[in-house]
């Protein structure tokens, strides 16, 4: 059961579109920060009464620390029209008309035509990757299709906002029960066809938003969602890069060298991707690329982009940073050379090796 307290909006800390931050003087005395999704519910402005969902707070989540605007008491009512028919957070309080590009690209064609599209697992691994890659091959078109593995609202990405006013994506599309991209697209392969035919992406990253969910269990994680991603990417013609977890700097046993989360989604890919070669690379059950890696803390200083991991950065966790370099030099290089091969495609091979989780619960905060 959701957990629900109500206070009064004491201050409107920070706005973008879809997205308000506040400071909630909550019933019970106590200071909170919240933040709103006016998409959903609307704008609130100081003095609103409103209702907050407190729980992930509650639980002391990794992702939580700020509680979720739930309904403002100021409002009889919300009108807020979609552009057709197609809901998002179905069968929910929240359920609303998203709208999906499919119905207005109908057109839309079913091939990557040998696209680079690389697969990530962390939603900070898409802050290394796309300013390597403008750093690499400048002018490059990137595009991010966010799946909803993680955060639902594109809003809630502080990350997706640096990047585009850095100019370093050219357009996003949210897929599946996500929402807030440049275009809606009710499933992953629709999403990447219209990050390529629509957006006009030469490089299309694909992985969930802020707030990776894990469990300590060999396939309780949000992260193994890759796989899925990799075979769709191969299945319509593209070429599937993995970028894989990778860490020095973790103490949890299961993500030190490369990640559970990145050998187990392997071990689920019927297909084989292209992975950069490196000291956490796998060598079985993929296409190795050899790439040199990247000066990735001088591309992010340069960018202006801050990205951390974990809360960690660059000089206290140099694998993961380095391993999602790597991923988009490898992106570039396919790119550049316009290798279009086809995966081979072998359903039954066994999983790779991998590190041995933990049972204990976890929720990264990306």
């Amino acid at each position: 059961m959701p957990n629900f307290r109500s206070g009064q909006v004491a201050e409107i800390l920070s706005e973008r579109p879809g997205l308000q931050r506040l400071r909630i003087a909550m019933d019970d005395g106590q200071l909170d920060r919240a933040y709103c999704l006016t998409e959903l519910i609307g704008q609130v402005a100081v003095g609103d009464h409103v209702v907050c969902n407190t729980t992930a707070v509650d639980l002391g989540l990794g992702t939580g620390g700020w509680h979720v605007v739930h309904w403002n008491h100021a409002q009889r009512s919300v009108t807020k029209p979609g552009p057709d028919h197609v809901m998002k957070l179905r069968y929910t309080s929240l359920q609303f008309d998203a709208g999906t590009s499919e119905l207005v690209h109908q057109d839309l064609g079913e091939h990557l035509n040998a696209r680079p599209v690389i697969a990530i697992q962390v939603h900070s691994q898409l802050g290394i990757v796309a300013p390597v890659i403008a750093a690499l091959r400048p002018g490059t078109k990137v595009a991010y299709v966010m799946t909803d593995g993680a955060s639902l609202p594109l809003a809630l990405s502080d990350l997706v906002a640096n990047l585009r006013e850095a100019d370093l994506l050219c357009g996003t599309v949210t897929s599946g029960h996500s929402f807030g991209g440049d275009l809606e697209a009710v499933s992953v392969p629709s999403g990447l066809l219209l990050a390529a035919e629509v957006l006009e992406a030469e490089i299309i990253v694909a992985g969930m938003g802020p707030g990776v969910v894990g469990t300590g269990t060999r396939y309780g994680n949000s992260a193994v969602e890759a796989a899925w991603i990799l075979n769709c990417v191969a299945t319509l013609g593209g070429e599937p890069v993995m970028c894989i977890r990778a860490s020095n700097g973790d103490a949890r046993g299961r993500h030190a060298g490369m990640s559970h989360h990145s050998s187990t989604a392997l071990g689920l890919c019927p297909v084989e991707p292209w992975v950069a070669t490196g000291p956490f690379a796998p060598t079985a059950g993929v296409r190795s690329i050899d790439v040199e890696v990247p000066p990735v803390e001088r591309i992010l200083q340069e960018s202006g982009i801050p990205v951390t991991t974990m809360g960690r950065t660059y000089a206290q966790d140099t694998a993961f940073f380095e391993s999602a370099a790597a991923a988009a030099a490898a992106a570039v290089h396919l790119l550049t050379h316009q290798s279009p091969t086809t995966p081979s495609v072998s359903p039954h091979r066994a999983p790779l090796a991998r590190s041995t989780p933990a049972q204990d619960l976890e929720s990264d905060t990306q």
